[in-house]
């Protein structure tokens, strides 16, 4: 493995483990309930029973996306989930850059976290694989 793969590894796996603590801490606060959270859902429009209920798929596909074998499962169920807050925010008028776009700018961040692993890893198998081969 040369440099520039070791370097893309661990960029990739800072802006995945970024990712992954911000939405442990989103989907956490709404499981628990705290008022924050009670009160920013409400402005946003949707039904307080549905506050944990959110927060748990947000749990389950960040769960999805840190296991290596369904980190691109839970990173397409990621990015449907932040494409409803994408809509929820437009829908309600929230500022542009701050709120509507701050999905995609996460949804960017999980898929070049992931992206930035699976490529060392399929260059790593592609060496394997010649190594093999040339023996």
């Amino acid at each position: 493995m040369d440099v520039g793969s070791k370097s893309q590894q661990w960029t990739g796996r800072v802006l995945s483990t970024l990712a992954v603590l911000f939405l442990l801490m989103d989907g956490v606060m709404k499981v628990l309930r705290l008022p924050v959270v009670v009160e920013a859902t409400a402005r946003l429009g949707y039904p307080d029973s549905s506050i944990q209920l959110i927060g748990w798929i947000v749990l389950v596909c960040t769960a999805l996306y840190v296991v290596p074998p369904t980190a691109a499962l839970g990173a397409v169920l990621l990015t449907g989930f932040l494409g409803g807050a994408v809509a929820t925010n437009l829908r309600i008028g929230n500022p542009l850059f701050s709120h509507i776009l701050f999905p995609v700018y996460l949804g960017a961040v999980v898929w070049a976290g992931l992206l930035l692993q699976r490529r060392v890893g399929a260059a790593d198998a592609d060496a394997e694989a010649r190594d093999r081969s040339a023996a």
